[in-house]
């Protein structure tokens, strides 16, 4: 493992350098002054065609509201509430800033990579729409060869942020109350996933637009009475968050600085923004028009960053935080902290019901690609198994192992993404401007 370790973090120095980071911030950026702060100067519209709608979806196929519970089923949880306590473990309570700052022109990544996921998408006999980078890279861009290792990549990706690190999240969480094997839990929840998986890309679907509202409601009613209850603190977190975020060592120090680093990558790892994974689920609605399924991006990575601020003020105004307790257990103590023993219990559930339908997600995202680039089903049902099987073993690995491969693997997917975004901005901004012309907005 002292070997995986090392390659590990030289792998991750060198995916997660100035250049990425730059190359992340920049494609928002450049989209977002391309289409003229699109998330401020149309809120209302994007309100109104997004959570406005709800109720007036057609009945036919993948659903918009279907699609981004998906969507939302691969970030939030261990992205957004974990993934906020590690950020915050390795680069400071600045970390916390950044990736709020990150999530600013993550929208607008996120916007264009549906935008350009569904109008590039391709019609297959049986599987229905399939869209995404990879449809992308080989319709817009002319170049498939980088549109296969978009999927290749994804396929990686699915082993470590849709399955050791959920899988390894839900195990910790089960162990704090009860002294369960890691191997017992991974075998349950290997199971649990099969059986759902048998009901298969809709049966995914249907089981994330139940539950992730449901989660997401209880979740955040809990993080606000928890901030209301510490209200008097709050002043003081906020310096504290502002001036470890411009701190020499938060931004210089290390590679990218550690603050600005780890907020980055943390922020990634949460919304996704950049990563071209959420339009693989975006892309199989029927009926979509691109631009409107693109303001489900922007909602999306807006509500995933207010989860993120939530739980970090949670986790920075809590008495618990500097106990030396990280990651789950460091949550887990700020909810009995606020609610008693049976705080860390319902933090618990609420986590496991995020946790859950994020590995469902992915395995729906990686089954797209699969069913991409093989027409048969033999390649996905060997993808299942050794999905299945190293979803036994996620809780049974080294913690910052885990996380540190999955944010290589995320850096890894978001490469080919942030190519076809560069190179095709112009036709995110021509449909936008369609859109609103002919919309009269």
């Amino acid at each position: 493992m002292n070997v995986l370790n090392i390659i590990e973090n030289v792998m991750h120095q060198l995916v997660w350098g100035d250049f990425m980071v730059v190359f992340l911030l920049g494609c928002g950026i450049l989209l977002m002054v391309s289409c003229k702060f699109l998330p401020f100067t149309k809120a209302g519209l994007i309100f109104r065609k997004t959570l406005g709608s709800f109720g007036k979806q057609g009945t036919n196929g993948i659903t918009a509201f279907q699609a981004v519970s998906t969507a939302l089923a691969g970030t939030l949880g261990v992205g957004s509430i974990v993934g906020v306590s590690t950020a915050i473990s390795m680069g400071g309570p600045g970390a916390l800033f950044w990736m709020c700052v990150g999530a600013i022109p993550g929208m607008m990544s996120k916007y264009g990579e549906v935008v350009l996921a569904v109008y590039y998408r391709e019609y297959h006999h049986q599987k229905g729409y399939l869209g995404g980078a990879m449809t992308t890279l080989k319709n817009g861009c002319h170049l498939p060869v980088l549109g296969l290792l978009f999927c290749a990549f994804c396929i990686l990706a699915s082993f470590g942020i849709g399955n050791l690190t959920p899988s390894q999240t839900i195990t910790q969480t089960i162990q704090e109350f009860l002294p369960v094997p890691s191997l017992a839990v991974g075998v349950i929840l290997a199971y649990l996933v099969y059986k759902v998986l048998v009901g298969k890309s809709k049966g995914i679907m249907k089981w994330n637009e139940r539950i992730i509202p449901i989660a997401s409601i209880f979740y955040l009613g809990a993080c606000i009475y928890l901030i209301v209850r510490h209200a008097s603190s709050l002043p003081s977190v906020c310096s504290f968050i502002w001036k470890n975020a411009f701190s020499f060592h938060s931004i210089c120090g290390g590679v990218a600085g550690k603050a600005v680093q780890y907020g980055i990558s943390r922020g990634v790892f949460s919304n996704e923004a950049g990563m071209g994974s959420s339009p693989l689920s975006y892309a199989s609605v029927e009926d979509a028009n691109p631009v409107e399924q693109g303001f489900w991006g922007i909602f999306e990575v807006f509500f995933d960053t207010l989860v993120v601020l939530l739980s970090g003020f949670v986790l920075l105004s809590s008495p618990v935080y500097g106990s030396g307790a990280e990651g789950v257990d460091l949550l887990v103590a700020c909810f009995r902290d606020g609610f008693g023993n049976a705080g860390g219990i319902l933090f618990a559930i609420s986590l496991l019901f995020f946790a859950f339908p994020s590995i469902l997600g992915w395995y729906y995202y990686a089954s797209v690609c699969i069913s991409y680039v093989s027409k048969g089903a033999f390649l996905l049902k060997i993808y299942r198994f050794v999905f299945l099987f190293l979803l036994m073993f996620g809780g049974m690995l080294d913690v910052g192992f885990v996380w540190g491969l999955a944010d290589v693997f995320n850096a890894l997917m978001a490469f080919p993404n942030l190519i076809s975004l560069v190179l095709l901005y112009k036709i995110v901004v021509k449909l936008t401007k369609e859109y609103m012309e002919k919309t009269g907005k």
